[in-house]
């Protein structure tokens, strides 16, 4: 049975955190086959984030610091997809940028995003921004909640790209704020 394959190959931990709590199986969607190698065995914790039935616990994450240097590609293909989930956590980017993945299981990772998270976050030139870009605000933007105006020109170093690719965040004036990518331009 697939079920007793995943566990025995896990010996009794979570692939992702090593939690012992909790274990069930995981089947990665948008595997290219139906077998021990389309599954993870997962904890409760790490199991009910990847299905989103809870939010994120971006701390429980950091596990994929071990996890997607596993020799088990399902294993590397779920960290991957986790990372590009994360990616608007600094470490996570960081990580995300140093992982090398076989062209296949990079393609089977791949597959299983879909949405906004495969459009690329651009600037007013359409030039790709990064997480830790600077920008210059390319016209004034009135602050809601913060009684100010971030001015034409200002620039915004280290920005954090977000979920919605058109946005971006960054501190100006001391204050991190939510800014259109459009009315920006990379320095």
């Amino acid at each position: 049975m697939i079920e007793n394959r995943i566990a025995a190959r896990a010996a009794g931990k979570c692939e992702l955190c090593e939690s012992e709590k909790e274990l069930q199986v995981y089947m990665v969607p948008h595997s290219p086959s139906e077998d021990e190698d389309a599954g993870i065995y997962a904890c409760g914790k790490c199991y009910s984030q990847l299905t989103n039935e809870t939010a994120l616990d971006i701390n429980h994450w950091r596990c994929l610091n071990d996890a997607i240097w596993s020799q088990i590609p399902v294993v590397q293909v779920v960290a991957w997809r986790m990372l590009k989930r994360l990616s608007t956590e600094t470490w996570a980017q960081d990580l995300f940028d140093m992982v090398y993945l076989e062209e296949d299981t990079l393609a089977w990772a791949s597959a299983g995003v879909d949405g906004p998270e495969n459009t690329p976050t651009v600037d007013s030139n359409g030039t790709l921004l990064s997480a830790g870009d600077t920008v210059h605000l390319i016209k004034d933007l009135n602050v809601k909640g913060a009684n100010f105006t971030a001015k034409r020109g200002t620039a915004v170093r280290n920005i954090s790209l977000s979920d919605n690719p058109e946005h971006i965040e960054g501190k100006v004036n001391g204050t991190r704020i939510v800014i259109i990518a459009a009315y920006t331009k990379k320095a």
